[in-house]
């Protein structure tokens, strides 16, 4: 999915909740998403703009404030429909991968380049974000706070043991990329 499908569908998630103005949209989203990658105030009119041309969302009240008038949308019953559908439909798995740091070892190889040092380098910065998400959960106030650093925990450890399984795997790989 790409981005713009998931801020649409996490807008009307939280117009679900009650109607609200773009910058209680916004405050909201940074609020419960602390983690994710943030959202400019001109993303959310935009994808506001989108989801009311094609009926997903409505123009409830308009009033005037310190800057542009103030909107307030709701979300419709088709709007309610379409964020059921996409919470209900699994998401695609990637095949085959489309990880860039595969595509680094296939081209290190390629180019008679030490593959390995790749690998090492993201096993560090790897290490490095799994102590801090560690240290996170520690002091983390919210539940959902734990559950997206584990969340990220855990792919990040199905990556270590890529990489573990690949640096075992670099001979073999050479002798198969190099001519």
């Amino acid at each position: 999915m790409n981005t713009s499908t998931s801020t649409q569908r996490v807008l009307l998630g939280l117009l679900e909740q009650a109607p609200r103005h773009g910058y209680d949209l916004k405050r909201e989203y940074d609020e419960r998403f602390p983690n994710l990658r943030p959202l400019r105030f001109s993303q959310i009119y935009s994808t506001l703009a989108r989801l009311d041309r094609d009926g997903l969302v409505t123009l409830v009240a308009e009033g005037a404030g310190q800057g542009p008038d103030r909107k307030e949308y709701a979300i419709t019953d088709s709007g309610v429909s379409d964020l059921e559908q996409w919470l209900a439909t699994p998401l695609p798995v990637d095949e085959p991968p489309r990880g860039e740091l595969f595509l680094k070892v296939t081209l290190a190889l390629l180019s008679g380049r030490e593959a390995d040092t790749v690998l090492e380098a993201q096993r560090a910065v790897h290490m490095t974000r799994m102590r801090e998400l560690t240290a996170a959960k520690a002091s983390a106030v919210r539940e959902a706070e734990t559950v997206l650093a584990d969340y990220t925990l855990f792919h990040l450890e199905a990556d270590l043991r890529w990489i573990d399984h690949t640096t075992k795997r670099l001979r073999g790989l050479a002798q198969e990329y190099r001519p």
